[in-house]
């Protein structure tokens, strides 16, 4: 099928590589120079594992291309919004400017019977709005959000473990089948349901995952203050099949660009249509992931001897998971700076993330590889659990470092090596 994608950042390029490695002719259009320049010289204008070998062989193959141009989007027939919905500045809410621009710049060049297919995250109610400025020009809007987890988002692409097709008719469930003919035929689940159901499908699934997250971490406060081990709990009530262990990894939280800004953006939709109180529990689910934060930075600030001025403290990670250079909301990234906030001497470093922390925050010391920044460390804080870090030897470790000092901000080494190696060992809500 012919095909465009409108807004080509970390979901839009993806979506439109992964189309193009699938048999469709996809132009990937944005409004920045610079990003389409890269992308159509088949570079990755972020890290994403899988994305450039993608982007050459679509280039090779001639499948797909990049354009600033909205109106070569003439002759496709489908078009896929995947902008970016941030936070607003002036509140909790999503700021849509992006999706209206996206919708404003389709129209005088839609044509009756395309199909404009939404997948950015939005406000419940928002597909209605859309839809009533699209079906004067005889196209049809379908809304069919995205569940990538950054890191696996060219495989969450091809091979989606659901399909949600929020629709008004049949002929818009027939066109969407082919553009996901190859998912189909391995099975790939597939939901029909309405607009509001498809809007909410993916914010509900954000504000479940960070309530669990939340959930754990809240356990990592009592267990902290009982003696108990809240990884030994996980595991426990983990084996619950009603529960499961995933995502109850106790630690220094959640962040990125998708599920701080989601939660917040439900909450204050659920404020406009007079249900505040169904999701008030989000608040609370935002405030133990903050507050897990500031925990981390006074574990370090105790194994200092109580002040962390002048002391050399080596941040491990910057990105806010492995496997992405993304920093958008980094809780790693937001404990250097309040580190460097409270007068330590911090140096980081992470294998994809030091340069877009650099260009946000260049007042921090930044190592160019793992044994830079561990080099005459008094304390060390591993904040995002790249797997260079979770394989880290104690006893070499501890070699290269001005104090055996470790906060271990994502519960992934294990104290007892640790300790048995000389390091003063400090997890979150471990004995």
């Amino acid at each position: 099928m012919k095909m465009s994608v409108i807004g080509c950042g970390y979901l839009g390029a993806v979506h439109a590589a992964a189309m193009a490695s699938l048999g469709h002719d996809v132009v990937g259009i944005d409004v920045d120079a610079a990003k389409i320049e890269a992308l159509a010289a088949g570079r990755a204008p972020f890290f994403e594992p899988g994305l450039p070998e993608l982007l050459t062989a679509d280039h090779e193959t001639g499948s797909l291309r990049f354009s600033t141009d909205v109106s070569e989007i003439t002759g496709s027939a489908v078009h896929f919004i995947g902008v970016g919905t941030p936070q607003r500045r002036d509140g909790n809410g999503a700021d849509l400017q992006y999706v209206d621009a996206a919708v404003e710049s389709l129209l005088p060049h839609l044509s009756p019977g395309d199909l404009v297919v939404g997948k950015s995250t939005v406000p419940v109610g928002t597909a209605e709005r859309l839809a009533a400025l699209i079906e004067p020009t005889g196209a049809e809007l379908a809304w069919n959000p995205e569940f990538l987890r950054e890191g696996f988002a060219v495989k969450d692409t091809i091979e989606p473990d659901r399909l949600v097709y929020g629709v008004r008719s049949d002929r818009a469930v027939e066109i969407l089948d082919q553009v996901y003919a190859q998912a189909l035929s391995t099975g790939t689940p597939r939901l029909v349901t309405d607009f509001p159901t498809a809007e909410l499908v993916k914010t509900a699934a954000n504000a479940f995952l960070a309530t669990k997250i939340s959930f754990i971490n809240a356990m990592a406060e009592i267990a902290e203050a009982t003696g108990a081990d809240v990884t030994q709990l996980a595991d426990a009530i983990g084996h619950d099949v009603r529960i499961g262990r995933k995502f109850l990894n106790a630690g220094v939280g959640f962040g990125g660009g998708c599920l701080p800004k989601d939660i917040r953006a439900f909450s204050a939709r659920a404020e406009e249509l007079g249900r505040g109180e169904s999701v008030a529990f989000l608040k609370e689910v935002d405030a133990i992931n903050l507050r897990r934060r500031r925990r981390v930075i006074d574990l370090v600030t105790d194994a200092l001897g109580g002040s962390a001025y002048n002391k050399r403290v080596a941040v491990l990670g910057l990105a806010f998971k492995p496997d992405s250079d993304d920093i958008r909301d980094s809780p790693a990234l937001d404990v250097a700076v309040q580190l460097h906030g409270l007068g330590a001497d911090v140096v980081a470093w992470d294998p994809e993330a030091v340069d877009n922390a650099r260009r946000l925050h260049p007042q921090l010391g930044y190592a160019d590889d793992l044994d830079g920044v561990l080099a005459g460390a008094e304390a060390v804080v591993l904040v995002t659990e790249w797997k260079q870090f979770r394989e880290l030897d104690p006893a070499k470790t501890a070699e290269a470092v001005a104090s055996a000092t470790i906060v271990d901000g994502r519960n992934v080494l294990d104290p007892q090596e640790w300790r048995a190696a000389g390091w003063t060992y400090q997890g979150l809500g471990r004995p």
